[in-house]
């Protein structure tokens, strides 16, 4: 931690040059780069509000983590738990007739890298992106509120148990106990805090490259050899997913037939993972928005496709236009 202790008020820039890493830390507890958004906004107001308070007998930064951790507790307590298709059943037939929508508020939302990536250490980076990988912010909402924090705080951010038993108000003791009851749950999920960090490849970016020359040209045989045998691809807000490159195809020849002819453009990264906005062709001409496509590589080919249809909310967060033009 840095440990670097403000004598005085701290000034709002002094507050502001932590944004990145809090917005990390509220979303990887809450899910939602909104709802962290909304968390961080108010953690600065409280913590600006009680600013004269501050003494200066911790860092600022530690302070303004036990504020935000406060914030997050308060929020999770009138939010219901965010999930991924795959947490609330089975896989389905890639018929139609199984699509099912639920409210945004139930899904685990994309985050853009720009928002929480930390500056400096390309080591740091790296474990930031594994940290908010899809599957690991699902796994965190498994977990009990403060379980959630103490394993956040102890394994992604290196924090010591006494640092953490601070923080929370509660004994070294509670901590070490919630941590270890916290990674009992994330590997029943066969989940790790701990997993390797990954990073793109050339062999994964010449990968991407055809697989979006293969999309946009409908080219189910270049997909073929591109999605693994046994990738999965979900659509939140809809609670159906598949399994299976045969269903994928199989989906994307049969209901999801409207996706011939999109374009699709590369955002960066979201959740550690690479993004691309997809536009369907639009009766009226041009393009209208679709989905925001993550997609996940393993062993040379993609393992997951997750489409998230929000783009009302996620392309202004991702910097993508409202549409294209022929």
């Amino acid at each position: 931690m840095d440990e670097s202790v403000v004598a005085v008020a701290p000034a709002p820039g002094e507050l502001e040059q932590h944004r990145r890493e809090l917005t990390a830390y509220c979303y990887r507890m809450l899910g939602s780069p909104f709802d962290a958004e909304d968390a961080v906004q108010e953690s600065f107001v409280r913590a600006w509000r009680s600013r004269d308070g501050f003494q200066g007998r911790s860092s600022l930064r530690s302070w303004l983590y036990r504020i935000a951790t406060n914030v997050c507790l308060d929020m999770v307590k009138s939010r219901e738990r965010r999930a991924r298709p795959m947490d609330l059943g089975p896989a389905r037939e890639p018929l139609a007739s199984n699509l099912n929508t639920r409210s945004e508020a139930t899904w685990i939302e994309p985050i853009p890298e720009t928002l929480i990536a930390p500056e400096g250490d390309p080591a740091d980076v790296a474990i930031a992106r594994e940290a908010v990988r899809l599957a690991f912010v699902a796994a965190l909402q498994h977990l009990p509120s403060r379980q959630r924090a103490v394993l956040i705080l102890r394994e992604v951010l290196r924090w010591e148990a006494t640092e953490v038993a601070e923080l929370l108000d509660t004994s070294v003791a509670s901590v070490n106990s919630a941590l270890q009851r916290a990674r009992a749950t994330l590997a029943s999920r066969n989940l790790s805090s701990e997993d390797a960090p990954r990073t793109l490849k050339e062999a994964d970016r010449a990968l991407l490259e055809r697989y979006v020359a293969a999309f946009e040209g409908y080219d189910i045989e270049a997909l073929t050899s591109l999605i693994q045998k046994d990738a999965i691809q979900s659509m939140p807000p809809y609670d159906m997913w598949l399994r299976g490159r045969d269903d994928i195809l199989a989906w994307w020849l049969g209901p999801g037939i409207g996706c011939r002819g999109s374009r699709v453009i590369p955002v960066g990264l979201a959740n550690g993972s690479p993004a691309f906005g997809q536009y369907k062709p639009s009766p009226q001409g041009g393009y209208e928005p679709w989905s925001l496509q993550v997609i996940e590589i393993e062993g040379g080919a993609i393992s997951e496709l997750t489409f998230f249809l929000d783009t009302e909310r996620l392309f202004p967060l991702f910097g993508l236009p409202p549409r294209l033009d022929s």
